[in-house]
């Protein structure tokens, strides 16, 4: 009597069932991507490392120059380079995150359509990267702090919170963009246009408390204007205050940012290899 002949089924996406577990499981791919693109960031280069220190240190003087000493802003009692730099780090950070987030998928594409791996170990090695430079740009306002004998007060202790929220800003927004990016190849002129505009936007030059009272929280709707004022409050102490209804507007929107991201990067994450 024949046995009856077995069928095997391949569907789309059934390997992935223990997708958050593989996460773990693929964590030296994580630490290879990382570290891989930290050693490449500046290969070739002539001064290296130093590059993470002269953009942000050069913007802070442009930005001092323009805000602190021809519109005479005010500086919430600190010295205006200290100011500028405070809301740079976290501006910095962003950017780079964003930008290299976006195109992480694509510079990746070979590496994506020969092998499986949960596709979130890409973006998010490439926000660790520009976390690094964060770290590194840190340096410029302890010399700053020095220079000027500033002393920050106890919530300095609070900025790995802020930190926190930065990253989870510049994941849910990087992976989005990731995502569209492999979908519409356009994202690639639109998101130097996005982080152009939203430097101007955000309060990185000048305090958010030149603006008006009464636009406050609109102006909050911008996500980076919270995180921007939680790294000044941590950092600046003395007068720098916290709007706090505006700040949890932008942390409300950094969450959403995040849950969407991860879900829309998830949502389209199996035709990946197929589109790219």
């Amino acid at each position: 009597m024949p046995y009856p002949s077995a069928e095997l089924v391949i569907t789309a996406g059934r390997a992935q069932r223990q997708y958050w577990r593989d996460l773990w499981r693929y964590r030296e791919l994580f630490y290879f991507l990382a570290w891989r693109d930290i050693l490449v960031r500046y290969k070739q280069t002539a001064i290296g490392i130093i590059w993470a220190l002269i953009r942000p240190f050069l913007t802070m003087v442009v930005f001092t120059v323009v805000f602190g000493k021809i519109a005479q802003l005010p500086s919430d009692g600190v010295p205006y380079p200290i100011l500028v730099f405070a809301g740079m780090l976290p501006w910095q950070f962003f950017a780079n995150a964003l930008s290299e987030c976006s195109n992480s998928l694509i510079s990746n594409s070979n590496l994506i359509s020969k092998v499986y791996f949960p596709r979130l170990v890409i973006p998010t090695s490439a926000v660790i990267v520009s976390l690094v430079d964060f770290f590194i740009s840190g340096f410029i306002l302890l010399g700053l702090m020095v220079a000027y004998h500033f002393v920050p007060s106890w919530r300095i202790i609070t900025l790995p919170f802020f930190i926190a929220i930065a990253f989870a800003a510049a994941m849910g927004v990087g992976l989005l963009l990731a995502t569209l990016n492999v979908k519409y190849r356009d994202f690639r002129y639109v998101v130097p246009f996005i982080l152009q505009f939203g430097l101007y936007i955000s309060p990185v030059g000048f305090s958010s408390a030149v603006v008006p009272a009464q636009w406050r929280w609109l102006y909050s709707l911008n996500p980076m204007a919270g995180v921007i004022d939680g790294f000044r409050w941590a950092i600046l102490g003395g007068e720098s205050q916290l709007y706090l209804p505006g700040f949890l507007v932008s942390v409300g929107l950094v969450v959403f940012f995040l849950w969407y991201g991860i879900r829309y990067f998830r949502a389209y994450e199996r035709t990946f290899a197929d589109v790219i």
